[in-house]
């Protein structure tokens, strides 16, 4: 694994240095896990906003409606 070296307030330090009663073997591995779900949690604002462009999209083009409407009405029920 690569190392970094990084600089943390004082109460994230106190939170991190109670990595064993947080359920985690280190802090290394509590820092993972949070660098973790932070990705996670962007990943999902990505998606909704991209999901918010899309409908967007869809609303205000009529051609698009309709092109959409044509293929679903050829779908077998």
């Amino acid at each position: 694994m690569i190392q970094v070296k990084i600089s943390i307030s004082n109460d994230l330090n106190d939170f991190a240095n109670n990595f064993k009663s947080l359920g985690f073997k280190s802090k290394s591995s509590l820092f993972r896990k949070a660098l973790e779900i932070l990705i996670s949690e962007y990943k999902k604002t990505q998606l909704d906003k991209s999901a918010e462009l899309y409908s967007e999209i869809y609303s205000t083009d009529l051609e698009l409606r309709e092109l959409t409407e044509s293929a679903v009405s050829d779908w077998p029920e």
